[in-house]
């Protein structure tokens, strides 16, 4: 019973992160005009309270003491994804972009397989260039790689994106076991770190009506799921 339940935990997590990921574009879209940085500090600020909270409320806030090295990582990975990805949907096609971020999982395949101890073999390097043909082909629509002079920092944007994504998720086999819930602390100095930049970089953008502040709260929440998980 016991190994049912587990069973039955680990495919809801994976069904709910195939939907956080699934409307991550939707949402960012949503958004409005937000600039990257603000919507950055509004997304993780509200996951961060959200999560920590439930760190509290469980009794697991302990588990926030991590080495500074481990910090430093995982708010860099947050901040930098979803820097570059919001970017990317600012500046360029959702559609687009979201196609060409998502080649991370492809990218998590041939950069795994360059660690110590593993070896890039012939499949994997088939599997990413059709992966990564397919998706210019969808971005193209076969009529060769012609991208608009507007759109040239967001599709630049996702690519770094995608890049980082991969990178911190081969990396962080590294830094051993890491519990899930430290993601709750990770998104607060995101957030923090979000804000500065927006102050000194960005003029303030606020969502307009609800909907768009349905979208950042949407964000906010799924991100804040990650952490609970």
């Amino acid at each position: 019973m016991a190994t049912q339940t587990l069973r039955i935990r680990a495919t809801l997590i994976g069904l709910t992160a195939v939907l956080m990921w699934a409307t991550l574009g939707l949402f960012g879209a949503g958004s409005g005009d937000v600039p990257p940085f603000l919507l950055n500090a509004l997304c993780f600020g509200l996951s961060g309270i959200l999560a920590t909270g439930w760190l509290v409320a469980r009794g697991q806030l302990s588990l926030l003491r991590q080495p500074p090295k481990v910090w430093a990582f995982g708010t860099l990975g947050l901040f930098g994804f979803h820097f570059f990805y919001f970017t990317a949907i600012r500046n360029a096609p959702p559609v687009d972009a979201n196609l060409i971020n998502y080649t991370w999982p492809l990218l998590i395949v041939v950069f795994s397989a360059l660690l110590p101890g593993e070896s890039l073999r012939l499949h994997h390097v088939i599997g990413t260039v059709l992966g990564l043909a397919g998706a210019a082909l969808l971005i193209t629509g076969g009529e060769g790689l012609r991208f608009e002079s507007g759109s040239v920092l967001g599709y630049g944007a996702a690519v770094v994106s995608s890049l980082f994504w991969s990178s911190y998720s081969v990396l962080s086999r590294r830094l051993g076991s890491v519990p899930t819930e430290a993601v709750a602390g990770f998104c607060l100095t995101t957030a923090a770190l979000s804000a500065l930049c927006h102050v000194f970089l960005e003029e303030t953008v606020w969502p307009q009506g609800g909907l768009e502040w349905a979208s950042v709260a949407a964000l906010g929440e799924g991100f804040s799921m990650r952490a609970a998980a």
